[in-house]
């Protein structure tokens, strides 16, 4: 899959959600031309992986520092 023409990519999780429900909003109207339809649909599918990647990430963090402190809390029990 070739980037779409419009792709930027974002700088925080929160700003790539906002472009994804800009995109929505727009092809939810219904008076985009097909070409454009077709790059708005590319770039969702862009933003979208970076937003799970990011989730992801988030997700791996989250499951360290619960590994981590549940580790920390076993030591004091013993």
């Amino acid at each position: 899959m070739s980037k779409a023409k419009a792709y930027k990519e974002p700088k925080t999780f929160e700003e790539a959600i906002e472009r994804l429900q800009q995109l929505v909003d727009a092809l939810e109207e219904g008076d985009v031309p097909l070409e454009q339809s077709l790059e708005a649909f590319e770039e969702g599918q862009l933003l979208t992986a970076y937003c799970q990647q990011k989730l992801a990430g988030a997700e791996e963090t989250l499951k360290k520092l619960a590994s981590e402190a549940s580790d920390e809390l076993d030591g004091e029990e013993n």
